[in-house]
């Protein structure tokens, strides 16, 4: 080759580059998925489907994000409820109805999928949305969604977020759930889902969150809960759930909130949970717990709320409670309990009403002894 040529050749090549198109929006196949995901929806009042147009879904289509180093399809978040200036202008949350289409599981480059507060969605949980390996938030709450969640949920080790709450889903926890390596954030709450909680809900070791109230689970908590050293938050109440509370839950690193409220959980209460450095919410309240309080209240004992109520506790209220540093709403109504008030904080602020309904309290707010 000349080197004269080699200009020339260099100009040819600079000019290919320029004339290709480089990669700036949605592929075919994702805007075709998206349009099936729209086809299977209805919102009348907002007009968010409107933006649906054109073969660019990259941008301008609301609620879609794409990934920019390949312009698939990475993100869809449609929330029914928003401060977008969409809903201002129409002064109104969102209405939604229809299912969600099994054409989503063709995006799969997806890792947001959000269709959250909605009231109206209904139908299933497509099967096929374990098939998006890629996927980290799956939020889906406040629709009307039925049906189980879909069996073999624990294939999306990516998943962060798992966010059903407060529709109609029905079956079991699937046994597959705790395959899910890398959740943090878990709410089933507010749904139909019937069954034991999985033995092995324990293998959840990145969970800090674990909002599973308002069903219909049964059974005893498992024991291996208390191995998961990052949950903050475990909320069961409203549940069906029996046995006695496994005394390892009080020694949970950072457990914050322990809803266990309006159960079927029997037994006496761990002293550990009383003793808990880190729990400062403890609902145990409407179920059939029995025995004494235990007396172990400290200086750096702190509870912003004690529920107890409803319950079968006897003997009395343990002294000790007036040296811990701070006990905010205290409720031990509705008891067997016995033997004269402490006095002193916390229960120089309490009502009558924490008190009511026990065999024989006397002392202030009651009667005097």
């Amino acid at each position: 080759m000349e080197f004269g040529a080699l200009p020339l050749i260099l100009l040819l090549l600079v000019t290919i580059f320029t004339l290709t198109p480089s990669v700036t929006s949605c592929p075919p196949s994702d805007r075709a998925a998206l349009m099936a995901f729209k086809s299977s929806l209805s919102e009348p009042y907002l007009g968010i489907f409107k933006t649906w147009s054109g073969t660019d879904c990259c941008h301008n289509w609301y609620g879609v994000s794409c990934d920019p180093t390949n312009s698939r399809v990475a993100d869809i978040n449609l929330r029914g409820e928003s401060e977008d200036p969409i809903f201002e202008r129409a002064h109104r949350t969102g209405l939604m109805s229809g299912q969600i289409s099994p054409e989503i599981c063709k995006l799969d480059r997806l890792t947001t999928l959000v269709v959250a507060d909605w009231k109206s969605i209904s139908g299933p949980i497509p099967a096929c949305i374990t098939s998006l390996s890629a996927l980290r938030i799956l939020d889906l709450v406040g629709n009307r969604l039925s049906g189980p969640i879909p069996a073999d949920i624990g294939k999306l080790s990516r998943l962060t977020v798992l966010n059903v709450a407060d529709n109609q889903i029905s079956g079991v926890i699937p046994a597959s759930l705790p395959d899910l390596s890398s959740l943090m954030h878990l709410d089933l709450s507010g749904n139909r889902i019937s069954g034991p909680i999985p033995k092995n809900f324990g293998k959840l070791q990145m969970l800090s969150r674990a909002l599973l109230a308002r069903n219909q689970l049964s059974g005893e908590i498992p024991s291996s809960i208390s191995t998961i050293y990052r949950l903050a938050d475990l909320d069961l109440s409203g549940n069906r759930i029996s046995g006695s509370i496994p005394a390892a839950i009080g020694r949970m690193a950072v457990l914050s909130s322990l809803y266990l409220d309006g159960n079927q959980i029997s037994g006496g209460i761990p002293a550990s949970l009383l003793q808990s450095k880190g729990l400062n919410i403890l609902n145990l309240s409407r179920n059939a717990i029995d025995g004494q309080i235990p007396d172990v209240f400290v200086p750096t004992s702190y509870f912003m709320e004690m529920d107890l109520a409803y319950n079968r506790l006897s003997g009395p209220i343990p002294k000790s409670l007036t040296s811990a540093a701070y006990i905010g709403h205290l409720d031990l109504s509705h008891n067997h309990l016995c033997g004269v008030i402490p006095t002193g904080s916390p229960f120089d602020h309490l009502e009558a009403s924490s008190f009511v309904s026990n065999d024989c309290l006397c002392g202030v707010p009651l009667r005097i002894c």
